[in-house]
């Protein structure tokens, strides 16, 4: 399966695992680039010296190409990308920020840029940017979002008619049936976030794993739109959200509710109660934990099954 986005990242599939905070480890992104993708490590829920650690034990487990995630939103930003440069990682996903910021100086250093953007009118302003290519993130997606509630299936098209760079589809996507449709609207890659959360290489808590194979249609809701705008299982955390809402509450009155690791606590330390639980709709998908190379086989597997039955009518 060769493609821009297999050619540009040198990987056998263009499937880009999704560079989650305290999910995507160095165990889950070398899992992901042993079996034919492009896995991602998550630097938003990292201090720089945990990040260069996992860089370098991601190194020490494969001999393919891997990446690292970065928000732009985080404090410590500048020492990430220095840490990136240091130990020579060659691909970098930015988000929530201004593409311009830090394209430059990546690819100045040999980097392959990459950034995450949920409307036409950021995926047009990441390319003027410069960027080797687009992740278009719909509504759908777990954790932080677009404001626009785009959805993917109706994101990929719009931007694909506008935009002359790769374009890697995102949010709602978990197998063959869904890569082949999204590559049927334009996307010349998915990136896959949920699917790969609930793993054995995921770092995630087990009471996390488990939440997510249980999620039906309907327990996960974009809130918070005025800080930044996030997808969350509706467990007790959401609730007492919920009724802050019914107060009218001011910015600080949320930053404060959130401000205890909320994150942290619900997907890393596994708090089902009080924890910050973020996936994507197609958790109601999900049934069961398992190894990322039986996923990446499955996926394979079904995407090339119903591409040869289209091929057939």
């Amino acid at each position: 399966m060769t493609n821009r986005i297999t050619e540009l990242f040198n990987i056998k599939y263009p499937i880009i695992q999704g560079g989650m905070v305290w999910v995507s480890g160095w165990k889950l992104a070398s899992a992901v680039s042993n079996a034919g993708g492009l896995g991602l490590i998550g630097a938003g829920s990292m201090y720089p010296d945990v990040l260069r650690e996992h860089i370098q034990k991601c190194k020490k487990a494969i001999n393919k190409p891997f990446g690292v995630n970065i928000p732009m939103l985080y404090p410590e930003v500048d020492k990430l990308m220095d840490i990136i440069v240091e130990e020579g990682v060659k691909i970098v996903f930015t988000s929530a920020g201004n593409p311009k910021t830090w394209t430059s100086f990546l690819q100045e250093k040999g980097i392959i840029v990459v950034h995450v953007v949920s409307s036409v009118k950021f995926a047009l302003k990441a390319e003027a940017a410069g960027v080797d290519a687009i992740v278009c993130e719909g509504f759908e997606a777990g954790g932080h979002n677009g404001r626009e509630e785009t959805t993917t299936f109706t994101l990929i098209p719009t931007v694909k008619a506008e935009i002359k760079i790769p374009v890697i589809a995102a949010g709602g996507i978990a197998t063959g049936k869904g890569m082949l449709a999204a590559m049927v609207l334009g996307a010349d890659g998915v990136q896959i976030g949920s699917r790969f959360a609930a793993t054995e290489e995921s770092s995630a808590h087990i009471n996390f794993k488990n939440t997510i194979v249980v999620v039906k249609e309907g327990d996960t809701c974009l809130t918070l739109k005025e800080l930044a705008p996030v997808r969350l299982i509706k467990n007790e955390f959401y609730k007492k959200l919920e009724k802050l809402y019914q107060q009218n509450p001011t910015e600080e009155q949320l930053k404060e509710l959130l401000s205890k690791g909320r994150a942290k606590k619900g997907i890393f330390e596994g708090d089902l109660i009080e924890g910050e639980l973020e996936i994507g709709q197609i958790a109601a998908l999900i049934e069961e934990i398992k190894p990322v190379k039986i996923i990446f086989d499955e996926i394979i597997d079904e995407f090339n099954q119903v591409k040869s039955f289209i091929h057939k009518l």
